[in-house]
């Protein structure tokens, strides 16, 4: 939870006015397939479970996104070697560039 907090500081500072967050995969494909996106920041790993039904969710819809992650491991996720990754722990200048190459 802190982690959010932290990144949705980040996000308002970068001067984006809407954050929606999700805990699980679940809750998280239900935010995607019932709200529209500029983009998004998708963790590899939420509460322990691998993300790829999320990532197909926003590819499915469009919507740009990268990964965020802890591993530091080259490879993220099958089939979505061409996202942008965002290694943890990430400062705001990096987490803005992203953003910014993401949304041009």
């Amino acid at each position: 939870m802190l982690i959010l907090l932290m990144i949705e500081a980040m996000l308002a500072d970068l001067g984006f006015e809407s954050v929606t967050a999700a805990a699980s995969v679940d809750q998280a494909v239900a935010v995607v397939q019932g709200q529209v996106f500029d983009a998004a920041i998708l963790d590899v790993n939420l509460r322990g479970s691998n993300s790829r039904p999320v990532a197909d969710a926003l590819a499915l819809r469009g919507v740009p996104f990268f990964f965020s992650t802890g591993n530091h491991g080259e490879h993220v996720m099958d089939g979505y070697d061409d996202r942008a990754v965002l290694r943890k722990p990430f400062k705001q200048d990096g987490l803005g560039a992203i953003l910014t190459s993401l949304l041009r």
